[in-house]
């Protein structure tokens, strides 16, 4: 039996998939749907993807997942968007189309750029913005274009070219060009804003050379009602009431809502945060971020580290070195071997993240041996996620002093019970999966509902969580302590390598 209007709807655009969803008011999905997204290579470390693919994708899973549930569009309460953060789009303010394609997040194109920017702005732009100058955020990708589109300069200084990540050109796309906004979690990963003050900050505009009359998308809570779609677009009006960046999304539906939880999510990338509570916490090596906010003017903060590549050395073994043809194969070659038999991979394929933040690191595998095999590989792989987690988790106890007891984990590797074994053992405190491990998409529904009372506060959230499985740290000190000192080793040796083979 259909219950008109208590059905949510979400949109999770990831990297390398669209996946919207229909959610009941008990929190349990109703139907998905799922279409892949064009990775395009121009140059090597560059990434894009064509803005017009990702809204026909998103729009054909949206109506797929609406039928697959059984219900109209009508009968929604509400929709929630949650993305890819920090990929860039710079679009046409009247027309809707994009002037060039998406810079994906993972895109280094600007790592030189980024250096220079560090060395004269770095301090300035952490204190203001909480985050380290990287090509991975939206910022650069933004200077990049207009340094090297004289056009797209001449028309961002007219005020015609909107600029957003992929949460506000999605809204902008369902409200049919009514609403160009985004929330203060997306706002946070562009390095143009000022997480204190929770605004866009000209000065950084004015040293970074962004037209300052291109079109910056409102800062808004992430979750409150944005607009409304476009009846003729989705063939009904209904409230876009919730928005947040992926990891922030999934830091909501895990119900990390008190300081000091903390999750990982494994996907293409693995994303740690913890809740700091109502104020930033400055970090040596992490990125301070918002996590959320739920009222206008108010924020919570999130430590982050963000390691770039984790379930894309996966990937990798499938799709590059071709060893394997389904990532679920790993589990298995990984437990058949009694260790990694002194084998270690350091998957930097674009560079190392938090809390290393060299650009010019590159991918290693060391300690082969004529007896290695693909069991090996497949081990030291799922070990390198691992490694890549904890080494994150150690940086937050340190910013905070406060001992992470439990890490709740999410996305596709998730399921993977070796990793999640060893990630347990390596970092010895509990990991626990939740039922719903497409937290994502559960955050942006959680937000989106809150927006318009489907869900009347965080507590009454908490309580609809849910494990599945805990796994518990039973690996020795002194193991724990060898494997380390290895990896560590191993990073050491990875660090800077562009620079030597350039």
């Amino acid at each position: 039996m259909v219950k008109i209007g208590k059905y949510v709807l979400t949109v999770d655009e990831g990297t390398t998939s669209v996946r919207s969803m229909v959610w009941d008011s008990d929190g349990s999905q109703v139907s998905s749907s799922q279409e892949e997204i064009t990775q395009i290579y121009p140059r090597p470390g560059w990434v894009e993807q064509d803005p017009s693919e990702i809204w026909l994708s998103t729009l054909r899973t949206v109506k797929d997942c609406v039928r697959k549930a059984g219900i109209e569009v009508k009968d929604l309460s509400c929709l929630g968007v949650t993305n890819q953060r920090e990929t860039t789009i710079l679009w046409d303010r009247v027309t809707g189309e994009h002037v060039h394609n998406a810079i994906v997040w993972q895109d280094r194109r600007t790592a030189d750029m980024v250096e220079e920017i560090k060395e004269e702005h770095g301090e300035f732009l952490r204190e203001r913005t909480g985050l380290q100058p990287d090509s991975y955020f939206s910022a650069p990708k933004v200077k990049w274009m207009v340094e090297n589109f004289p056009m797209i300069k001449e028309r961002a200084e007219r005020g015609e070219i909107c600029f957003g990540t992929v949460d506000s050109f999605l809204i902008w796309k369902l409200s049919g060009g009514l609403v160009h906004a985004t929330d203060y979690s997306n706002a946070s990963r562009t390095m143009m804003f000022d997480i204190r003050k929770l605004a866009w900050d000209a000065e950084i505009l004015d040293i970074l050379g962004i037209p300052g009359r291109i079109a910056l998308p409102e800062a808004l809570p992430s979750s409150c009602v944005y607009g409304y779609t476009d009846s003729s677009v989705l063939g009904a009006s209904i409230p876009i009431s919730g928005d947040a960046g992926d990891q922030q999304a999934a830091l909501f539906g895990e119900a990390c809502f008190e300081e000091g939880m903390a999750k990982a999510t494994y996907g293409t990338g693995s994303f740690v945060l913890m809740n700091t509570g109502g104020r930033p916490c400055r970090s040596k090596s992490l990125i301070t971020t918002v996590a959320w906010g739920l009222e206008r003017g108010k924020a919570d903060y999130a430590l982050e580290g963000s390691v770039f590549a984790t379930g894309a050395a996966v990937q990798w073994l499938r799709d590059g070195v071709r060893i394997i043809s389904d990532s679920s194969e790993t589990e298995r070659l990984a437990s058949s071997v009694k260790d990694n038999a002194g084998v270690y991979f350091v998957p930097a394929f674009v560079g190392l993240g938090a809390p290393h933040w060299d650009q010019y690191a590159r991918g290693l595998l060391i300690g082969i041996t004529r007896g290695t095999g693909v069991a090996h590989l497949c081990r030291a792989v799922l070990e390198s996620i691992a490694y890549q987690v904890r080494d994150v988790v150690e940086a937050m106890h340190s910013d905070t002093s406060t001992e992470v007891r439990q890490l709740r984990v999410d996305g596709g590797a998730s399921r993977n019970n070796f990793l999640m074994q060893f990630q347990s053992d390596i970092t010895g405190v509990e990991v626990v999966r939740p039922k719903i491990v497409e937290t994502t998409s559960l955050g942006a529904a959680y937000l989106a509902g809150l927006g318009v009372g489907t869900w009347k506060s965080l507590s009454e959230l908490g309580s609809m969580w849910e494990s599945e499985r805990t796994f518990e740290p039973s690996m020795a000190e002194g193991e724990r302590a060898k494997l380390l000192a290895c990896w560590k080793e191993a990073v050491k040796r990875s660090l800077g390598w562009a620079k030597v083979s350039n």
